[in-house]
């Protein structure tokens, strides 16, 4: 074959591969401009890249990934039905490419235990320790302590976990916090939602006791007692 057929083909190539950098860059770009002001709207805090982050976790999509760093970091609280919780949303990259958006939100206290819930249409998880505890709504549950997670995993929950959507992998529980991979390109109003129903979740397993829950009311009526009294117009003799 003569040779200006091969550079011709080498030239092709090299410009396919500037192309498709181009437009990975490009979309990078887009998503990053997108969180940021999604997180600027939230009041939330924002970073380009953690690296630490992701090592708080080791079960669920992070199981099978190893090292990685979270990009387009999102750091902030939400309110929950039964308060506000911690969050954080990041794009989990590993080898120059993003496999997932994670959602955590924060329980208030730490869980021996570690559930995770898979679709079913994904490989059986590899990793040690787990056991199958069965069919849980649509999705399948693997843990670590059968007795503890049948005590978490109620009819509630499972309609709950429902909820979530077929796009998300797996929801998991590990140490204090609920999880959930969401795909790489999910929208901010996407993660909004996803957040709600991982807020959900979390107040299904870690729900406020009876006096925490009385403080919030009370806390909440002097606010409108306040509010009333600041709004209220003034009467005049």
């Amino acid at each position: 074959m003569p040779t200006w057929v091969w550079f011709t083909a080498a030239v092709v190539f090299a410009m396919a591969g500037v192309a498709l950098l181009a437009t990975d860059t490009a979309q990078r770009s887009a998503r990053n401009r997108e969180r940021r002001r999604w997180a600027a709207l939230r009041g939330w805090q924002f970073a380009e890249s953690d690296q630490v982050l992701p090592t708080r976790w080791s079960h669920g999509f992070l199981a099978a990934q190893s090292g990685g760093v979270a990009r387009d970091v999102v750091a902030g609280s939400t309110f929950t039905a039964d308060g506000r919780r911690q969050v954080y949303v990041f794009d989990h990259e590993s080898g120059g490419k993003a496999g997932a958006v994670l959602v955590a939100v924060r329980c208030r206290q730490q869980y021996e235990v570690v559930v995770e819930l898979w679709l079913p249409s994904v490989p059986v998880p590899q990793e040690s320790g787990l056991d199958l505890l069965g069919p849980v709504g649509s999705r399948y549950a693997f843990v670590t302590q059968l007795s503890a997670a049948r005590q978490l995993i109620t009819p509630d929950l499972v309609e709950a976990a429902e909820e979530v959507g077929d796009d998300v992998t797996v929801v998991w529980l590990e140490k204090e916090w609920v999880l959930a991979a969401a795909p790489s390109n999910a929208s901010p109003s996407r993660l909004e939602r996803l957040l709600r129903d991982v807020g959900e979740i979390a107040d299904l397993i870690d729900p406020v006791d009876e006096e925490e829950r009385e403080q919030q009311r009370t806390h909440a009526l002097t606010v409108d007692q306040e509010d009333e009294r600041i709004f209220r117009p003034s009467s005049q003799s």
